[in-house]
């Protein structure tokens, strides 16, 4: 920090560990903005001449009459005197207060006293976040603020300095201060509303401590806002430093009705094409009607492809659901759009969907296991262009050597044995975020699955039920959790509680027993046991099947239900958390944690209008972490590319904050920034250019007192005449 003018010494304390540091008080020297008026304290002797003026001996007259006046008692004489002289005080005093009213003495903190004429350092924090976009009485917000911040750079004088500091700002670097106002009053027209606006206080804090560095002797922060009261301040302490002021200068404001969109969540695990997707986003009411018939709509690369019709009450969040079935593949641009209101640029929240181009599928064939029923389901025939399926099929003998990493989803189709090896890779493989499908075997070895089971803490393998090719059913459907993302779509229904679910014949089955707090059953057999069981493990899934996919263990191969639901499999295992594109708030740091990118390529943004970011990045295991700072202030849809593959797309969005448009009083802003930055802020109400010029001129000279001098005046003026009519001493 730079050294500081300052009249009295500084000191530092050794307290143990820790050092005490602290600076000597600074004067408090009195000014006068009017000093000419002191001339006129010569009336103070007036009274004072008349009273002397009285008290002129007379010649002195013997009256025989008069001879009982001198049996006055000495001590009434005193009284009387008394009397007299506290009359003059009062008059007296009561003709100074006056004169130092007249004077305008004014309390001035400086720094070794250089009074109202040190050169200062004017910060002037301009509020440009989105709300000022709005409209009040006194025309826009943000025009009412470039009027006000004009005024300030009307006070600035020879020798100041000038520090522009807008809440929202493009650039990393924070600014500089200037001794040109002409250069500051370019800066701020080039000044407009955007997203990514720090907490009000913090920028006070910060521009204080900007101001504090500078190489005048004195500081002052000017703060213009609308007094957005979900933005003055955060959890982050920001302290001005000892001996800036802090002065608010409001712009005028209204009640405002604003629709604010905090949220939009793909409640869908499985994102394909021609499949209803759901949709799920919050609403806000931050005016103060309520809205019935409210309609939100949404939009899928361009298209309006839904909406929605809900009841808003003021103050309180409703979540609105949506249906929207993607008609083609890849990132899809989405938008969850409100009607117009006070503040346009928070009508439209972003999201993306991510419908695979394809899913990359491993079939591993068991030793000797007939898998034609799995082979016709997922081949090219079958899938044509409206399935995204590519699949590879292996025999069982080639798994130890399988890379598993190129792969969405591994389809074990009756292994016979798995060795430690193999069981490692699998689990591996799920833990990183693959989905595994396991169709059992009669050959199986029970102590090669349930390494695998306990590895992915899954369960046990208990031996089986029936008999193999037998007519004899040995167990049913009995609960399906419908509700699961597996099952969207699979059955025809007008409700789910009403679905009815295709009964096959079941001859012989896996009896498994599930483990572990990560397990779900999905379809639940009329004996207890799991016919098609879920385990979590890591960022990946298992799913458990009780039959292999042969007519000798059941005819469900035959049945309609076998081809959608081993698709739903299989969608469902290789829908990572990439089916919706994160979503980011502008201004605001983040981290990506981004697959699929090489170690040596350069990871890249590509924002609307042209924006490009390159963020810092570094390699983890299976991933690389992008670093996003505060950059992105622009709201839209970026393209995470690598080199020039895209690898995401994520969202970029208003601060939920700048949907409240409520502006806190002036005297509560005060309080509450006051409270945040340790320091006292004092609000200024001047609305017009020149008075406010006027204002900060005056205050700039330091704090006035010609009111308590004009108070006083009348105090001693009433005590003058309540001693003249009730105090009588001469009577007694």
């Amino acid at each position: 920090m730079k050294r500081r003018w300052n009249a009295g010494p500084r000191w530092a304390v050794a307290a143990g560990p820790s050092r005490v540091v602290a600076r000597a008080q600074r004067s408090l020297p009195v000014s006068f903005l009017n000093p000419f008026a002191l001339l006129a304290m010569a009336a103070v002797a007036v009274p004072l001449f008349l009273h002397f003026f009285n008290l002129r001996q007379p010649r002195t007259v013997e009256f025989s009459s008069l001879a009982f006046v001198k049996e006055l008692k000495e001590s009434a004489v005193q009284r009387v005197r008394i009397k007299e002289w506290l009359l003059l005080a009062l008059r007296m005093l009561a003709i100074a207060s006056l004169v130092m009213a007249f004077a305008q003495p004014t309390l001035t903190s400086t720094i070794g006293g250089m009074g109202a004429s040190a050169p200062t350092a004017h910060a002037v924090v301009v509020d440009n976040s989105l709300s000022m976009a709005a409209d009040g009485p006194g025309g826009a917000y943000f025009d009412q603020a470039i009027q006000k911040a004009q005024g300030v750079l009307g006070t600035v004088e020879e020798d100041d300095e000038v520090l522009l500091w807008p809440t929202a700002r493009s650039g990393a670097r924070p600014p500089e201060p200037m001794a040109n106002t002409g250069v500051a009053r370019q800066s701020l027209a080039e000044l407009a509303p955007q997203a990514g606006a720090r907490p009000l206080a913090q920028a006070v804090g910060r521009a204080a401590e900007a101001a504090d560095e500078a190489d005048a002797p004195q500081a002052v922060v000017y703060v213009v806002s609308d007094l957005q009261a979900s933005t003055l301040g955060d959890s982050v302490a920001t302290n001005v430093p000892d001996g800036v002021q802090v002065q608010l200068l409001p712009v005028e404001t209204r009640a405002q009705s604003n629709i604010g969109v905090s949220d939009v969540t793909v409640t869908s695990r499985i994102a394909e094409v021609d499949q209803p997707v759901q949709l799920e986003a919050t609403l806000t009411n931050h005016g103060p009607d309520p809205l019935s018939d409210y309609v939100a709509s949404v939009y899928l690369a361009g298209d309006r492809v839904a909406q929605a019709t809900t009841t808003l009450e003021p103050g309180l969040e409703k979540t609105v659901s949506f249906t929207v079935t993607p008609q083609t593949r890849g990132w899809l641009d989405g938008a969850v759009v409100t009607e117009d209101d006070d503040l346009p640029v928070d009508d439209r929240h972003h999201f993306s969907l991510h419908v695979p181009e394809e899913r990359r599928v491993l079939l591993v064939r068991g030793e000797g296991q007939d898998t034609r029923y799995l082979d016709l389901a997922l081949s090219s025939e079958m899938v044509a262009d409206r399935i995204a399926f590519r699949t590879t099929a292996i025999d069982e003998r080639d798994l130890a050597s399988a890379e598993l990493g190129r792969y969405d989803a591994v389809l074990l189709a009756g292994p016979r044995s798995l060795s430690s090896g193999e069981v490692d890779a699998l689990a591996r493989f799920v833990d990183r975020g693959g989905g595994l499908l396991l169709f059992p075997t009669a050959q199986a070895r029970p102590d090669d699955y349930n390494a695998l089971f306990g590895a992915l803490d899954a369960g046990s393998l208990r031996g089986f039920s029936g008999a193999l090719s037998g007519e004899q059913t040995v167990a049913s459907f009995g609960r399906v959790d419908l509700q699961h993302p597996l099952f969207e779509g699979v059955f025809q229904e007008r409700r789910r509680e009403e679905a009815s679910v295709e009964q096959p014949d079941l001859y012989y089955v896996m009896n498994f027993r599930p483990s572990g707090q990560a397990g779900q059953t999905l379809i639940e057999l009329s004996n207890g046991r799991p016919f098609l069981h879920e385990v979590r493990h890591g960022s990946g899934r298992l799913l458990l099947s009780a039959v292999a996919p042969t007519q000798a263990w059941s005819d469900l191969p035959v049945r309609g239900l076998f081809v959608p639901l081993l698709y739903r499999s299989v969608y469902y295992l290789s829908a990572t958390t990439s089916v919706a594109g994160e979503q980011l708030v502008a201004g605001r740091p983040a981290e990506l944690r981004v697959t699929g990118v090489p170690p040596v390529a350069s990871v890249r943004l590509h924002g609307p209008d042209g924006i490009e970011v390159a963020p810092e990045q570094r390699t983890l295991f299976g991933a690389t972490l992008v670093q996003v700072g505060g950059t992105l202030t622009t709201p839209g849809l970026y393209d995470v590319q690598a080199g020039s593959t895209r690898v995401r797309r994520v969202a970029v969005n208003v601060p939920p904050a700048e949907s409240n448009l409520q502006a806190a009083a002036p005297e509560e802003a005060s309080e509450r920034l006051g409270t945040a930055t340790g320091a006292p802020v004092r609000a200024v109400a001047a609305a017009e250019t020149e008075d406010l010029k006027e204002t900060l001129r005056t205050r700039r000279a330091g704090t006035e007192l010609w009111n308590v001098f004009l108070l006083l005046a009348l105090v001693f003026l009433a005590a003058e005449m309540l001693v003249a009519s009730q105090w009588a001493p001469e009577t007694t």
